[in-house]
């Protein structure tokens, strides 16, 4: 049998990347090109809804500059938040993980059943994530990553 990707896992990862790509956009916008071309009365008057006060042209371009580097800031984590996301789907993608009677391949490794010195189950209960340790290697498999774990830890409870 071969692990594949939950489907609830990837739709809501995919949900996520793309709602933090799309509000780095919008801050990216915001913060390198509508902000910077807006005059600051402007501006203050979008944001605070009310008119700027008078011969305060100092303190409303300190506030233009600062409205822009914050919008700079959030689309830089927006889009940082983007890249986690979507490096984490990308990795729990390209696992290649089967198993049989005999055994498990992970990754293109075969391994025996016997191979396995140690399964940490101490976080099964609560969260269905194991962990298989063997001499120079350890693999942690979670249920709600991969559809098929909760069969291969009936394979691995069940060895000799």
């Amino acid at each position: 049998m071969k692990l594949k990707v939950n489907r609830e896992f990837l739709f809501k990862h995919l949900f996520a990347f793309v709602v933090f790509l799309g509000l780095g956009g919008l801050f990216a916008y915001d913060g390198l090109v509508r902000y910077p071309a807006t005059p600051a009365p402007a501006l203050y008057a979008s944001i605070e809804g009310s008119e700027a006060p008078e011969g305060s042209a100092a303190m409303l371009e300190g506030f233009k500059a600062q409205k822009v580097r914050t919008q700079r800031i959030f689309a830089l984590l927006g889009l940082l938040a983007a890249a986690g996301v979507g490096v984490h789907l990308l990795l729990a993608c390209r696992l290649d993980f089967s198993f049989d009677d005999d055994g498990f391949v992970c990754n293109g490794v075969r391994r025996a059943y016997a191979d396995i010195e140690r399964v940490d189950t101490s976080a099964w209960e609560k969260k269905s994530i194991l962990v298989l340790i063997g001499k120079e290697w350890k693999i942690t498999l979670d249920a709600w990553h991969f559809a098929g774990v909760k069969d291969f830890f009936e394979k691995v409870k069940n060895r000799g």
